[in-house]
């Protein structure tokens, strides 16, 4: 259907791994990275060098298309409402930090997003020779969630050092209920490490309604799309590497702030909260 096509033109971000007590979060050295860091007014807490690090005039331009079609396709199904979506457009790298209920959330997110994200994607998307290719295209980057993928941070780092902007999960996956951080679960470290690594701020991104997607082909009349509601929070500065519990603890804070906000703001109903998919479709 429809929407299962837009829902491919947008990646699934990946997880990241927790690591063992003792060890950075990434298994990385965390003393600072790069080398002259006052040359071009480099941020000396980044690297120096960073492989794929800029759109090329013909990345921007498939990026464009490609949210532009998402866009076409989802107008019919889907009404996005939008709190502080100016937010989403703000110069400079910075890291977004979404809560993850479907694999419909990266797409929507670049629909309602004022400005690209390069999403940090799961590697298995990047096997099949032309759809990977593509994904590279438009800006995203594999991820090995088997093991610590510490290429997938180096490109990380290189995208926020060439002033991008990078989506990441923090959950670890797609979560709903008491495994959700709407609820109170805690967030994976890996959000923290990278902001903490490169100074970036972190914009927290909550989306709730996506999961409704999943029943898409039962719920939707031509007179009544599917609603989705995200809100965009105030960006979050990272502090010392000694206080990565402390910005942990602001962030999940902050994603549960923006879910009463948005239940607040269009009185959202348990029903529009996030459930799984078999839930959903066990409800019908």
């Amino acid at each position: 259907m429809a929407g299962t096509v837009a829902g491919l033109l947008f990646c699934q971000c990946a997880h990241i791994i927790q690591a063992p007590p003792g060890r950075h979060a990434f298994g990385m050295n965390p003393a600072p990275l790069g080398t002259n860091p006052r040359r071009r007014g480099m941020n000396p807490r980044l690297p120096a060098r960073a492989p794929l690090s800029n759109f090329r005039p013909v990345r921007a331009l498939l990026y464009h298309a490609s949210r532009l079609l998402a866009k076409m396709l989802v107008a019919p199904l889907v009404k996005i409402h939008v709190l502080r979506r100016g937010l989403s457009a703000r110069n400079g790298a910075w890291i977004l930090a979404a809560n993850h209920i479907s694999h419909f959330d990266p797409p929507l997110i670049g629909i309602a997003a004022r400005r690209g994200i390069d999403w940090m994607a799961m590697s298995e998307h990047f096997r099949q020779p032309l759809f990977g290719a593509w994904l590279r295209a438009i800006g995203a980057f594999p991820v090995d969630r088997a093991r610590l993928d510490r290429q997938a941070v180096r490109v990380a780092l290189g995208r926020l050092r060439a002033g991008r902007a990078v989506g990441m999960f923090p959950e670890g996956g797609i979560r709903d209920g008491a495994r959700s951080l709407l609820e109170g679960a805690r967030t994976r470290p890996g959000v923290a490490a990278l902001a903490q690594m490169t100074a970036a701020p972190v914009i927290p991104c909550v989306i709730i309604g996506s999961d409704r997607c999943y029943i898409l082909d039962r719920l939707w009349r031509p007179w009544r799309r599917i609603p989705v509601w995200i809100a965009f929070g105030r960006p979050l500065l990272p502090g010392a590497r000694g206080d990565r519990t402390a910005f942990e603890a602001s962030l999940a804070e902050a994603f549960r702030e923006l879910a009463a906000e948005l239940r607040q703001h269009f009185r959202l109903s348990e029903e529009d909260l996030p459930q799984s998919a078999a839930r959903r479709r066990a409800a019908l």
